[in-house]
């Protein structure tokens, strides 16, 4: 098996449909197969995946175990050389699978690879990031990149000027399509956990994941990759969009204060702890003001 694609939905019945049909409308050689893990949706995504995509293999839970888990309970029985985590609210191309599987098949360096993505309209989506660093993620905290005059201040983070026309080796990518060598997972990551078939760390409900598995990679010596070859269709939080605003932030606020614990030093962390309940009175009242409008 060339590739196994793993989709983690949880209520996207709609976007998750045109995203399977995509993928069955691929033009390739290469042999895939597709997992669907549902977090316990309520929509009726989990009974139209089964009863619309019989090749789809699926995965029912009883509740919503967050993205990194679910992604390792699809890796845990994929079989394929390379693992595609890939949003539900994606569409991929006829040709993003041959294109993005011919390019990493001819550049052996790279370990996790990620392609171009455009949104609706047809406009470049910018995802190569740089690795997080103390300034710039209390600048997204405090919502200070919103302030006319300041929000030049992330374009180091953002990696503003990134020309997405050329490949180039880069710190992180999107997780919205995500491509895994098995034998990089292999050769990086503890015995221990490779038996285990954790391949992405489950401290991460939401957000960091594919930045915290970017990190170990190249921390171990690995190479993260983006590159034009292929081209893929970013709907862009079509899950996220369902989740209170107050919600998102405890997420995206948990699991930044994990990464900083993990990479960097505890004092950092103490920090982002201190500022966050300010940057969620913020939220709250910029709601509350938008209500009223």
């Amino acid at each position: 098996m060339h590739l196994s694609i793993i989709i983690v939905s949880w209520n996207t019945k709609e976007r998750l449909k045109e995203n399977l049909k995509s993928i069955y409308k691929s033009k390739t050689k290469y042999k895939f197969e597709v997992f669907v893990v549902d977090n316990c949706s309520s929509d009726g995504t989990a009974d139209m995946a089964e009863a619309e995509f019989p090749k789809v293999k699926l995965i029912k839970n009883n509740d919503n175990r967050g993205f990194a888990h679910g992604c390792n309970q699809g890796f845990k029985e994929s079989r394929g050389d390379f693992v595609l985590l890939l949003n539900p609210d994606m569409r991929v191309e006829e040709n993003s699978i041959e294109n993005i599987l011919n390019w990493a098949q001819a550049n052996k360096q790279a370990d996790v690879i990620g392609c171009r993505l455009e949104n609706e309209q047809g406009e470049t989506i910018s995802h190569a990031r740089r690795f997080p660093q103390l300034l710039d993620q209390l600048f997204i905290v405090l919502k200070l990149s919103h302030v006319p005059g300041l929000n030049t201040y992330l374009n180091t983070y953002l990696n503003t000027y990134f020309d997405y026309s050329l490949e180039s080796q880069v710190d992180s990518v999107r997780g919205s399509f995500f491509l895994i060598r098995r034998s990089s997972f292999k050769k990086y990551f503890p015995k221990e956990r490779v038996k285990s078939g954790e391949l992405m760390d489950e401290r991460y409900f939401l957000w960091f994941e594919e930045v915290d598995f970017c990190r170990e990679i190249k921390e171990s010596g690995g190479q993260v990759w983006y590159t034009p070859a292929a081209c893929a269709i970013d709907y862009v939080a079509g899950s996220f969009v369902q989740v209170k605003s107050l919600q998102k932030q405890k997420y995206f606020r948990d699991s930044m204060i994990k990464y900083f614990k993990k990479w960097h030093k505890p004092i950092e962390a103490m920090i982002l702890n201190i500022f966050w309940p300010i940057g969620i009175l913020i939220t709250f009242i910029v709601g509350l003001i938008r209500k009223r409008k």
